[in-house]
């Protein structure tokens, strides 16, 4: 605990046996109290390595739900377990876990409710080897975003993420895509509630078991990203309401 404030680390799962182990060791014991997996339906190993290094809590999934599914069963168990501060971590060790202590002491000492690790700070993105497409596909879409958002982040696109539960009790994350646009909405819906977002420096390792989508799928959700940012807008202008931004 921190400040006495319970600390719990989220693992959305999927196909992660290769890299599970070395991200779960990475985590560090002196703060977080409870690690969580939601396995989603992985056709590896996953859930039994899950299971062997003694994590606190594994839930599998009968069916495929998605990374927002997959999300949204992470947030709710960290909730159900009077979590005071949810970090997810990517158990494909994309990101390391090292930085949970700089994220979580900025949330429990009342700095900012919500931190992102941000993978263009300080050039971690091509460092790491994020593909050349994929840094400026991240870098244009981000400058759509702050432009209609009118807001100030440095990418809205990394999955590296810590909340403090009132965040997530205050905006409702279930009405939200089962897809991978699920990381852009709750964005959205955290400026929108009016929480302010911190971003720290984020190292970060693309290789051959790191997650990643279909150039068809990346365009699904470039256009999933621009609409949510369009939605946010409409809704801040009283022009249009959306479901994801409603608190019931």
């Amino acid at each position: 605990m921190v400040r006495d404030k319970k600390v719990v680390v989220v693992l959305p799962a999927f196909n992660a046996a290769k890299t599970l182990e070395q991200t779960y060791r990475e985590i560090p014991d002196d703060i977080v109290d409870e690690v969580i997996l939601v396995d989603d339906r992985s056709e590896d190993t996953t859930l039994e390595i899950a299971r062997k290094l003694g994590i606190t809590q594994v839930i599998s999934h009968s069916e495929n739900k998605g990374y927002g599914g997959n999300q949204k069963s992470c947030y709710d168990a960290a909730l159900s377990r009077k979590a005071d501060i949810i970090i997810m971590v990517h158990p494909d060790y994309q990101y390391t876990p090292k930085l949970i202590h700089s994220m979580v002491y900025l949330i429990a000492n009342g700095v900012y409710p919500v931190v992102l690790g941000s993978r263009i700070l300080g050039r971690g993105a091509l460092r790491g080897g994020m593909p050349l497409w994929r840094y400026y596909a991240n870098r244009a879409l981000t400058l759509a975003q702050n432009l209609i958002m009118k807001e100030k982040l440095s990418e809205y696109h990394t999955g590296y993420r810590a909340y403090s539960a009132e965040v997530l009790q205050q905006i409702n994350y279930h009405h939200n895509s089962n897809d991978f646009v699920f990381d852009n909405q709750i964005i959205a819906q955290i400026f929108y509630h009016g929480f302010r977002i911190a971003e720290i420096t984020c190292p970060t390792t693309y290789h051959e078991e790191a997650s990643s989508i279909t150039l068809p799928r990346s365009i699904r959700y470039g256009f999933g990203v621009l609409a949510t940012a369009f939605a946010y807008r409409l809704q801040r202008c009283r022009i249009a309401r959306f479901r994801i931004f409603n608190h019931e």
